[in-house]
């Protein structure tokens, strides 16, 4: 009987990892939510489809949703930061649903920048294709109350990595123009530029509660609010 059990607890523990092992085969590339809230309701003509697009049977599928063009196109970098992004995404690029990845070309006008930002549903790598780059990103709170910087000067070639979530950004130093390409760990990695959420949310967050959060007088704040 004791031989029985032992061989019964045995089947049992390589049932379980195997069960495992499948569990992590089928674990998507996109875990977590792939928008920033999805909001509880009963009426089925306010429902939206969660965490992708539908998707079309797949005897209708052509080799054109698996093709994107125009990446070889400067995009328009006469803006204010002087910089355009162009997401290649499940929304333009309709295959990559569900498969957890999107990328992106960003132009830079000479001294354009790509400012800080945050990716809050991706990880990001991004290499340079023409020019220079000053990039960086900021850790989160760290045990002291600090955040670090880690920047770096790249040039054509160079590759630098964002991890998800954390503020970072790009900055052309040179005189010349500047392209990137950015691969991305999210179909819809999502974007937070500092500044513009900050300082131009609608409505716009209190005079007095950024005055307080960054130690200027109030005047100053919708100075700055004014510009967004």
């Amino acid at each position: 009987m004791e031989k029985g059990a032992k061989v019964v607890a045995y089947l049992m523990v390589v049932a379980l990892l195997a069960m495992t092992g499948c569990l992590k085969l089928a674990y998507a590339t996109d875990p977590t939510q792939l928008q920033d809230f999805c909001v509880g309701t009963n009426d089925p003509n306010a429902t939206v489809f969660v965490n992708g697009l539908f998707c079309m049977d797949p005897k209708l599928a052509t080799p054109g949703d698996f093709f994107f063009s125009s990446l070889d196109k400067p995009g328009n970098t006469n803006k204010k930061v002087g910089s355009n992004v162009t997401l290649v995404s499940a929304i333009n690029l309709h295959g990559l649903n569900t498969l957890g990845i999107s990328m992106a070309r960003i132009d830079f006008a000479p001294y354009g920048e790509n400012p800080p930002h945050t990716h809050p549903r991706a990880t990001e790598i991004l290499t340079v294709i023409k020019g220079q780059l000053l990039v960086g990103f900021v850790t989160s709170n760290l045990q002291n109350g600090g955040n670090r910087l880690f920047s770096k000067l790249l040039n054509e070639g160079d590759v630098s990595v964002f991890p998800q979530g954390l503020i970072h950004f790009q900055m052309n130093v040179g005189k010349t123009n500047a392209v990137a390409i950015a691969a991305l760990s999210s179909q819809n990695p999502g974007v937070v530029t500092i500044a513009n959420a900050v300082f131009g949310s609608n409505p716009p967050i209190s005079a007095d509660v950024l005055a307080k959060a960054f130690q200027l007088d109030k005047a100053t704040i919708k100075y700055l609010q004014s510009k967004f």
